[in-house]
């Protein structure tokens, strides 16, 4: 008795377990739950993960396995549209078992000799699941209900597919809870009919489509807290890029490459144009990289170097040079455009004039007023591991900006003032003798 008591309570904790999977998946991607139980065994299957949507071709590995070799029964019931909350909202998830529209499926999950439950599967068509179970047999679907298949002989030597359609509650007068319920009562007959016939069998409870879909935002996918991100390429602006020998090793980005030869002149976005790269190279310690436009020539010059004291290597860029109108203008960077040499450096706005990260370095009169402005910039001119994409950017931003050190300052003062006081109080002394009329009086020498 012990034996098939501790049997039972595993499925009903399986069957359990898959509710509360179903509770707790959710996702944007179309999906349909899939239930299957046999009377002669079905092949293994770890649980998935909550909120794990199995593959198309997860769910054709797992069929192929358990329809691989020998003949096969197989039970398809296939209704119009079925989700997994369908059964939050209609089973008895919460322990309520009389009030579950699903009495008949839980009991034969209870019972079978194995059970699978696959609360999310990728849906791609309302006869994606039929059309595999077909391949995978061999044979074409036979469409059955419960009374036909009571006087219908089934050949257990060889494959079939047996099909029984389901309806669901689009459309009905009737409310959802009571269509699922017929349906479940449909089930159990069909079961009855199978096991009176005593033919091994596979049932399958799936859904042509979703009855529900709910686009939900993946948190996964969005920015969490403060972080330094690659700056997002699918803007207009082109992402440049230098290939050598063997692949790329220089890429540049910006929304704005602006420039200017004199304090009046207006600005001229050399992001908007295609360069030519001629001049460019790159090897371990340095690159060069030459942006050739028509009658102005940018060239963004990088080294790298090991230092002890990190125990890593660091890129630099050393000089940005201007060349135009048989003039040129050189602005160091070095001492603030740095990351390590495996990093991309990024920043919102680097320029020559405000809080300069490139130094004007030019005595000659004509290029003294010379000016760059590049706004988003981001470049890298060493370890692009990453193919086409930048590697993780280093920005120039410090993390503790002005207004953060201000608010800890003023959150620390606020502290010690509140220490400060609650101490003072702590240590103040009340009176712990008092007069007494009918005694004799309290005399306080005068040492004390």
């Amino acid at each position: 008795m012990a034996g098939p008591r501790c049997s039972s309570r595993v499925r009903l904790m399986a069957f359990m377990a898959f509710f509360l999977a179903v509770l707790a998946t959710g996702s944007s991607t179309a999906q349909v739950p899939v239930l299957l139980w046999s009377s002669d065994g079905l092949p293994p299957l770890a649980s998935p993960a909550a909120g794990h949507i199995i593959s198309n071709d997860q769910l054709t590995a797992y069929l192929s396995s358990a329809f691989g070799s020998g003949p096969h029964t197989v039970l398809l019931f296939l209704q119009d549209k079925l989700s997994k909350d369908d059964f939050t909202v209609f089973g008895g998830v919460y322990g309520n078992n009389k009030d579950s529209a699903f009495q008949n499926l839980e009991a034969e999950l209870h019972s079978s000799s194995s059970s699978v439950t696959l609360p999310a599967v990728e849906w791609s068509g309302s006869s994606a699941i039929p059309a595999l179970l077909q391949e995978k047999l061999g044979v074409s679907p036979v469409l059955v209900d419960a009374d036909t298949l009571s006087h219908l002989s089934i050949n257990a030597s060889v494959s079939n597919l047996l099909l029984i359609s389901l309806p669901y509650c689009t459309g009905s007068q009737k409310p959802c809870k009571e269509v699922l319920r017929d349906n479940d009562e449909i089930i159990g007959q069909v079961l009855s009919s199978m096991k009176a016939k005593n033919v091994p069998y596979t049932a399958i409870y799936t859904g042509l489509q979703p009855s529900r879909v709910i686009s939900e935002t993946s948190v996964s996918s969005q920015a969490m807290g403060r972080s330094l991100l690659q700056a997002d390429v699918t803007n207009s602006t082109q992402l440049i890029m230098f290939n050598g020998s063997g692949g790329p090793c220089i890429m540049l980005w910006a929304q704005s490459l602006s420039i200017s030869l004199s304090s009046t002149s207006d600005w001229v976005d050399l992001a908007k144009q295609t360069p030519n790269l001629t001049g460019s190279m790159c090897n371990g310690t340095s690159s060069l990289l030459v942006l050739n436009y028509p009658g102005i020539v940018l060239s963004f010059a990088m080294s790298q170097k090991f230092y002890p004291v990190s125990g890593r290597n660091w890129f630099t860029l050393d000089t940005v040079q201007l060349q135009a109108n048989s003039l040129t203008a050189n602005f160091l960077g070095a001492r603030g455009i740095y990351a390590p040499a495996e990093y991309s450096f990024h920043c919102q706005s680097v320029n020559s004039f405000r809080d300069a990260l490139l130094v004007p370095n030019s005595t000659v009169g004509n290029t003294t007023a010379w000016r760059l402005n590049f706004i988003d910039f981001q470049i890298q001119g060493f370890g692009l591991s990453n193919g086409t994409n930048f590697s993780y950017a280093s920005d120039c931003a410090s993390f503790f900006t002005p207004g953060i050190w201000m608010g800890l300052l003023t959150s620390l003062l606020m502290l010690y003032i509140f220490v400060y006081g609650l101490h003072m109080i702590m240590q103040l002394n009340t009176m712990d003798r008092f007069d007494d009329p009918k005694g004799p009086s309290i005399s306080v020498p005068q040492s004390e």
